[in-house]
C-alpha cells in the first residue's frame, strides 16, 4: 500500500495521547485528522486502543558488519530493530573490520549494508591515535558523530585517544557543528587485585566509579574551552551526576545517555560465572540505579539507547564463566521498549515521557528531528504500534539476533510490539516480520 489510514484512540501527537487518524502517502505522513476518519477507497488500518507512536530511533548500536558479521550483521540487526518498534538506529564505528575511520572504510561498510537494512541506518565516525587527518573527511560523507574511547575498547583495531588526540579535533568537530561521543572511563592502578575472574564483584569493582567521573570531568574540560557538542554515552556511574547537572546548567551542548541494562538489573542480584551481564562500564549497585532512576525521572538525560553490543557464545566465554576473559557487551536492541516501559511502570516513568526519549529526543539529538522523531504531516511515515497492557515472556523463538544468548532471556515484560511501519510500508504485522528491504541508509545533511 502507498497509501492508507491508521486510527487509534491513543495516537501519541504533540506529546501526549489522542484520537486520531493518520493519513500516510508516498512514505510520508501526508495528514492527521483529530478522531475517527474514513476516505473513500483509502484501505484504513484500525488500531483501536493500542498506542501510535513515532518510530523508536535507537542512536547507540554496534552491527559488526563488515567483518565480524558471525557477531551480528546489518541483517539479523535490522530485524530485531524492527521487530522491537525501532525503525531508525545509528551503528558505531566498531565492532566492524576495518572500524569506521577513514573514508574507505565507511564505504566498505555502506556497501555491507546493501539489501539488508530492514530499518533506517546511519553511521558515526570513529577517532583513533593515528587518524586525525580523516575526521574531516568522514564529517563530509556523512557520519552523525565522532565516537572514542578513552579506556581500551576491546579491539586493538580501535585504540583509546588522549585528551591532545581530542584537542587535536575539536577545531574540525567546532566547524561542522558535530557531536563528539566518548566513552567515559579512564583507567587507572587504584583496583583491587583479581582472585576469582568468575566474581561478578570482582570484576564490578575492576571498573570504578571514578574512572567514570575523570573522564567526565575530561569531557566537559573539553567542552568548555573549544565549546562544542560532547555527548557522554551509557553513564552508569551516579557519581557522574552531580558533575554533569553542574555543566549543563551552563550549557546545551553537554548532552548524555543511559541503557536500559543499567535500568533494569542490579549488580546484587548478577550470579557469578555469568559473563552474559558483562558490559563496560559495567552494571553497578541497586542505590546506584536508584540514583539514575532519579535523574531520569527528573529529565536529566538527553535520551536512552541500546548499546547493543553482541557477541558469539565463546566470544562471551558462556562455558567458562570468566568475566574478565568475556566480550563486554549487551545483547538487548530488540528489548528497549518493553524492557523500559516495565521497570518504568514500577518506577512512576509515564508512557508519554519514555516515548519522548525513545524518538524525538534522540531525533533532536541526531539532526533529524525536521523529519523523524514525531507523528506530524510532512514527516516520514515511521511508526510503531504497540500494546503497554500486553505481558509476555522473551522466548528464544522470538529473538531476532543471530545469536540468543541475552541476559533479558526469560524475562516477563510489559509492552508487546505489535506492527512497524518503516518509510510508509508495514514491515511487521501482528509481531511477525513481514516486508523486507524497507530500510534506508541515512547520510547527515551537509
Amino acid at each position: 500500500m502507498t497509501e492508507f489510514l491508521i486510527h487509534s484512540e491513543r495516537c501519541f501527537i504533540d506529546q501526549g495521547f489522542l484520537e486520531a487518524t493518520l493519513h500516510i502517502k508516498n512514505h510520508k505522513i501526508h495528514d492527521i485528522y483529530e478522531g475517527y476518519h474514513v476516505i473513500e477507497k483509502v484501505p484504513f488500518l484500525d488500531y483501536e486502543n493500542l498506542i501510535v507512536m513515532p518510530g523508536i530511533i535507537d542512536a547507540h548500536v554496534h552491527i559488526n558488519d563488515p567483518g565480524r558479521e558471525d557477531w551480528e550483521g546489518f541483517d539479523t540487526a535490522t530485524k530485531a530493530a524492527a521487530i522491537g518498534g525501532i525503525t531508525t538506529l545509528i551503528e558505531m564505528p566498531l565492532n566492524a573490520s576495518p572500524v569506521t575511520t577513514n573514508v574507505k572504510a565507511f564505504k566498505l561498510k555502506q556497501e555491507a549494508s546493501k539489501d539488508k537494512l530492514h530499518v533506517n541506518c546511519g553511521f558515526y565516525g570513529g577517532i583513533i591515535p593515528s587518524n586525525k587527518n580523516d575526521i574531516e573527511d568522514l564529517i563530509n560523507e556523512g557520519i552523525f558523530g565522532i565516537k572514542g574511547f578513552l579506556a581500551h575498547s576491546g579491539i586493538d583495531e580501535f585504540p583509546n585517544i588522549s585528551k591532545l588526540d581530542l584537542e587535536a579535533i575539536a577545531p574540525m568537530l567546532k566547524k561542522h557543528n558535530i557531536p563528539l561521543l566518548l566513552h567515559c572511563e579512564l583507567t587507572d592502578n587504584h583496583v583491587p587485585e583479581i582472585t576469582n575472574s568468575k566474581s561478578y564483584q570482582e570484576y564490578l569493582h575492576s571498573r570504578p566509579q571514578h574512572w567514570e567521573t575523570n573522564a567526565i570531568d575530561l569531557a566537559i574540560d573539553i567542552q568548555k574551552r573549544f565549546d562544542i557538542k560532547v555527548h557522554i554515552v551509557h553513564l552508569s556511574a551516579s557519581e557522574g551526576i552531580k558533575q554533569i547537572k553542574q555543566h549543563k546548567q551552563e550549557t546545551n551542548k553537554l548532552t548524555v545517555e543511559t541503557c536500559p541494562h543499567y535500568l533494569y538489573f542490579d549488580a546484587e542480584t548478577i550470579p557469578d560465572e555469568s559473563p552474559i551481564y558483562k558490559c563496560a562500564p559495567p552494571i553497578r549497585e541497586k542505590t546506584n540505579n536508584d540514583t539514575l532512576w532519579n535523574f531520569l525521572l527528573d529529565d536529566g538525560f538527553n535520551f536512552l539507547a541500546s548499546d547493543h553490543s553482541p557477541a558469539p557464545p565463546e566470544r562471551k566465554q558462556l562455558e567458562s564463566g570468566d568475566f574478565f576473559k568475556a566480550w563486554g557487551g549487551i545483547s538487548g536492541l530488540q528489548f528497549s521498549l518493553p524492557v523500559l516501559y516495565s521497570e518504568g511502570k514500577r518506577r512512576g516513568l509515564s508512557a508519554e515521557k519514555l516515548i519522548l526519549l525513545l524518538t524525538k529526543k534522540p531525533a533532536e539529538f541526531l539532526g533529524l528531528d525536521d523529519k523523524k522523531g514525531v507523528l506530524a504531516v510532512g514527516f516520514d511515515a515511521d511508526i510503531t504500534v504497540w500494546d503497554n497492557a500486553q505481558e509476555f515472556q522473551i522466548t528464544e523463538d522470538a529473538i531476532q539476533h543471530k545469536h540468543k544468548a541475552t541476559p533479558y532471556l526469560n524475562e516477563t515484560v510489559f509492552g508487546k510490539v505489535i506492527h512497524t511501519f518503516v518509510n510508509g510500508v508495514q514491515v511487521v504485522e501482528n509481531s511477525n516480520l513481514k516486508t523486507l528491504q524497507q530500510g534506508k541508509l541515512l547520510l547527515k545533511d551537509k
